[in-house]
């Protein structure tokens, strides 16, 4: 299990030390989540913030767009050092053209799907991205309760990757702590996105190390 720790829960007032913490702590990946006001009910941080913290790490940015145009965006994003970009099946975009253009910057494209999005709406487009986000909570702020039933979802969707000769990521965005980690490991979940679980322990390092143990003792 990856862990994919959430800036949106860092103290926003030292966000590069708050990098360069988890980023020493362990982490694998760093996610940044991005709204726009209108497809979440929450503003965020744009292009210019993930520009000015890609000095402070080299670990992959994973680039979570809540916005409703994000074929708008990619380019921004992609120019500021995102190393994947994930957004939103129930966007405005145009999908494949969202994909494509993602693809054109040499970044990863991921689709993300809300907890009332079926799985299978990703089934048209799992040959052409890199990795599938399942939100278990309703985007748009952090903190919230872990959604367990949206974890059958994984196994639809690999299950279908599986038959079409594809090797899929799925990800887990939503309320992953030391009490909900082990679920999404037992469900397939190969990267756990965690906010608060991270940066609102006293020990981040302790804290990530502890999230990739429990999810590892899941899986014997």
């Amino acid at each position: 299990m990856k862990i994919a720790p959430s800036m949106l829960s860092c103290d926003f007032s030292k966000m590069g030390e708050e990098l360069v913490r988890i980023d020493n702590g362990g982490a694998d990946l760093i996610h940044l989540d991005v709204m726009d006001g209108h497809f979440v009910p929450n503003i965020t941080i744009g292009s210019d913030i993930v520009s000015a913290l890609r000095p402070y790490s080299k670990l992959p940015f994973d680039v979570h767009l809540m916005i409703d145009y994000p074929f708008d965006y990619i380019e921004q994003f992609s120019r500021a050092g995102a190393d994947i970009i994930a957004f939103h099946i129930e966007a405005k975009s145009d999908i494949t053209a969202t994909i494509e253009k993602i693809n054109s910057f040499g970044v990863k494209p991921g689709l993300v799907i809300k907890p009332n999005t079926p799985a299978e709406s990703v089934f048209p487009y799992l040959d052409k991205v890199y990795m599938i986000l399942i939100m278990t909570v309703e985007p748009g702020f952090g903190g919230q309760s872990f959604m367990a039933d949206m974890l059958p979802k994984v196994a639809v969707i690999k299950n279908k990757a599986a038959e079409m000769g594809l090797d899929i990521l799925v990800e887990a965005d939503g309320g992953v702590n030391e009490n909900t980690i082990a679920q999404a490991a037992r469900a397939g979940i190969d990267i756990c996105v965690s906010g608060t679980g991270v940066f609102k322990a006293k020990d981040a390092s302790e804290a990530i190390s502890n999230l990739k143990r429990i999810s590892d003792d899941a899986l014997k």
